[in-house]
């Protein structure tokens, strides 16, 4: 099987590093793109020092003009692009009835718009090309109405999952693949500095598997999705949360 190379937006720290580092793992060029440059750079020269299979590119992912520059670079790079992983994210804790309005659109801006945005960027490429795998990353929050991350988080996440069957019924007749990840509370930098100590027992109590989610196991579910032969995963949404929602 010839290199394939996938494009991981907020990719350069927590679960967007694991997907970075995951990827690289299992064989792939790596475009790790960030909205900080410096990170992304960083991320990429500790996967390969060479540069050869991984690179750090700058990617604010609400600029369609921005999803094309990145997809751009990485075809000159490497000749193609195969996949395209939605990580990037904003999280703002906040009660819901405190959210100004305009912080309520920043959040959807990124979480939500950017989403749509790479999909309907990378759709297109992908349909030239007859082939393609898209993987988003939604979170339980969007699925149980889950506030601890605020309710613009939680909402953007559940525009995700319904963008995700939106456009997976849409590109699948291309050979274009679409699903997302909805993962619970993980072992994270971001969990745990969201979160105070005292009540972060509390949450992970509430958990049937006493423990919180792994994230080199969500990174390696999402290279799994991106298999050239998970042409039959499409449109769903992959629960890891250690049980809090059962269906």
């Amino acid at each position: 099987m010839s290199a394939r190379t996938v494009l991981v937006t907020g990719g350069a720290q927590g679960l967007g590093a694991a997907l970075s580092a995951a990827f690289h793992r299992a064989g792939y060029r790596v475009g790790v793109s960030d909205v900080n440059e410096q990170a992304a750079l960083d991320c990429a020269q500790a996967l390969d020092p060479s540069g050869q299979t991984a690179i750090g590119l700058a990617l604010d992912v609400r600029s369609q003009a921005g999803f094309e520059a990145a997809r751009d670079r990485l075809v000159t790079r490497w000749g193609s692009v195969e996949v395209l992983v939605n990580n990037a994210v904003v999280t703002v804790a906040r009660p819901v009835l405190e959210i100004d309005p305009d912080e309520f659109d920043q959040v959807m801006q990124v979480n939500l718009r950017g989403t749509f945005v790479g999909c309907q960027v990378f759709g297109r490429y992908f349909k030239e090309r007859g082939h393609g795998r898209i993987v988003n990353m939604a979170s339980l929050a969007g699925q149980n109405g889950g506030t601890a991350t605020g309710a613009h988080y939680a909402a953007s996440k559940g525009g995700i999952i319904t963008l995700t069957k939106v456009f997976a019924r849409d590109l699948a007749p291309f050979g274009i693949t679409v699903n997302g990840i909805a993962p619970g509370p993980l072992d994270s930098p971001a969990v745990h500095s969201l979160v105070p100590a005292d009540k972060l027992a509390g949450i992970v109590a509430g958990i049937p598997v006493q423990r919180l989610g792994s994230l080199d196991y969500v990174a390696d579910t999402a290279v799994h999705l991106a298999g050239e032969n998970a042409y039959f995963a499409n449109g769903a949404t992959w629960d890891i949360n250690g049980g809090l929602l059962m269906r």
